[in-house]
């Protein structure tokens, strides 16, 4: 199904696309290539929004938290917003401080992208990214599925193709609540487990030190389940730094996440060809969402597979770099079960 999601300032038409399968429903923007809903059962089979969104594409291109984004070129951050790749130095715009987040401030999740197919149960989104877009180097061009596959299974696929060296980082940037959006007080209740044996300490500025910290006998160890609040206010300096949850945790294994909800009894386990995974606790949301509902201080969770943050300037760990005409491609799929 196929309906309109509002008239930007352009004269562009968004529209919203809907899909189903396994048991879900989901709704996917072609501004922004853009997850907008996500309708996961219970179990007592009761339907609710788990992922935090807006009622049109104006919501999301005057919202700042990223709902439900497609991130890329790079997703996370890139300090000083330089870098260099062939022997060649590259600016982008400075957008978080003097580092660059998302590869703003003309972010892809602020664009109209074209639909290239659509299904019952799958959508195909591209987007042409010209030569020195965002300050990376090529023409690329950027493919972006969400596909309903088996029961429960929301599979995300990135593809991406240019004619030069250049930057590949794709994430999907959706905040979760599994009680539902508008259950706003439940999601510091809900358990985490994250299977990383270490994450990145960033420094004040969230840039990581380029250290590789153990999680034994801190905050940040998720390896057995734990309700996401229990330690967030710890007296813990990566904490304060950050002002709770938002650091990379290595992917060790798969599922790299799983995410509960002891009271609707939605889970959600997450998997990916990723090496790293940023767990932010929505510790500065302050958003008007969808049906009316605000979205406040930790109300939902984003668990972004992704490349680790500045992994740029670390050239010991995993780098973003695909080779001019070779295909960029990234999975991460999403299995629910109630």
């Amino acid at each position: 199904m196929k309906e309109s999601f509002g008239t930007l300032p352009s004269g562009e038409i968004a529209s919203l696309y809907t899909i189903s399968g396994g048991g879900m429903t989901a709704a996917v923007s072609d501004y922004g290539a853009t997850l907008v809903r996500l309708m996961v059962p219970d179990h007592n089979g009761n339907m609710a929004d788990v992922v935090l969104g807006h009622d049109d594409c104006n919501g999301y291109r005057l919202g700042n938290a990223c709902l439900g984004a497609t991130v890329g070129r790079n997703a996370n951050r890139i300090q000083n917003g330089t870098f260099a790749l062939g022997g060649k130095a590259y600016v982008m715009t400075p957008n978080e401080g003097k580092n660059n987040l998302h590869s703003g401030p003309d972010y892809y999740y602020k664009r109209m992208w074209k639909v290239l197919s659509h299904a019952d149960s799958a959508i195909t989104l591209g987007l042409t990214s010209p030569h020195g877009d965002q300050g990376f180097p090529g023409k690329a061009e950027i493919q972006v599925t969400y596909s309903l596959e088996g029961v429960g299974t929301l599979r995300i696929s990135y593809k991406g193709v240019c004619d030069r060296d250049t930057v590949f980082n794709m994430t999907n940037h959706s905040y979760f609540n599994l009680a539902g959006h508008d259950k706003t007080d439940a999601a510091m209740n809900q358990l985490l487990t994250l299977p990383g044996r270490f994450f990145n300490p960033d420094d004040a500025e969230s840039i990581p030190t380029g250290e590789l910290r153990d999680v034994a006998g801190t905050p940040m160890d998720f390896r057995t389940p734990k309700a996401i609040g229990q330690d967030i206010g710890a007296d813990y300096e990566p904490l304060h730094l950050q002002g709770g949850y938002d650091h990379n945790w290595e992917v060790f294994c798969n599922p790299c996440a799983i995410l509960s909800d002891p009271v609707s009894g939605r889970s959600l386990a997450i998997s990916t060809d990723c090496p790293g995974i940023q767990f932010y606790a929505g510790n500065f949301l302050d958003e008007q969402g969808k049906d009316g509902v605000y979205y406040c201080k930790r109300s939902g969770v984003a668990l972004e597979t992704q490349f680790y943050p500045d992994a740029l300037h670390h050239p010991q760990w995993p780098q973003p770099i695909t080779k001019a005409g070779e295909t960029y491609r990234s999975v991460t799929t999403y299995q629910f079960s109630w």
